[in-house]
């Protein structure tokens, strides 16, 4: 099977691999991360108020998303384990959207980025506030999951035009 050089997870047989970053530099790399959590009036005021029974909902989430950043390379097949230097992940609530913000920033120095785990981040937090509310409303909305922002390796940095 001829996959051709364009495909950098495949050899040239076609079979899956993980490509090689040992003759990358290390470097300081970040990447921030975001998703947004839609839930109805009642649901917001539960959460903003600590009513939801499962308890407090942007402390779990914000731990989960920690935890999911840790074990990304468990989760995505071809994504190489990093030591991460630092997770900061933030919740907040937009009362005029009737959301829950979320944005993870992750810092490592090393050979890859670290952009999935990121992204792991705020999506694992984000259905962790899922979770904790699904008793009280079950059409909640995961939603807006991205990159923001890169910084750091050989592509150099990005910044998301939408922010």
């Amino acid at each position: 099977m001829d996959t051709g050089s364009d495909f950098t997870h495949f050899d040239d047989e076609g079979n899956a691999r993980m490509v090689t970053v040992a003759e990358k530099d290390i470097t300081r790399r970040t990447a921030t991360a975001g998703a947004r959590v839609l839930v109805n009036r009642d649901t917001f005021e539960l959460i903003k108020s600590g009513g939801i029974k499962k308890g407090d909902v942007l402390t779990v989430a914000q731990i989960a998303g920690i935890m999911g950043a840790k074990r990304t390379p468990e989760l995505i097949p071809m994504c190489h384990p990093v030591i991460i230097d630092g997770a900061d992940l933030r919740l907040h609530l937009n009362k005029r959207d009737c959301s829950v913000e979320i944005e993870a920033t992750i810092t490592c120095t090393g050979r890859t980025g670290v952009e999935m785990e990121a992204i792991t981040a705020v999506s694992v937090a984000a259905m962790t506030v899922y979770d904790m509310c699904k008793a009280v409303q079950r059409d909640i909305k995961l939603t807006d999951i991205r990159l923001l922002k890169k910084t750091g390796g050989i592509h150099g940095d990005y910044y998301s035009p939408s922010g």
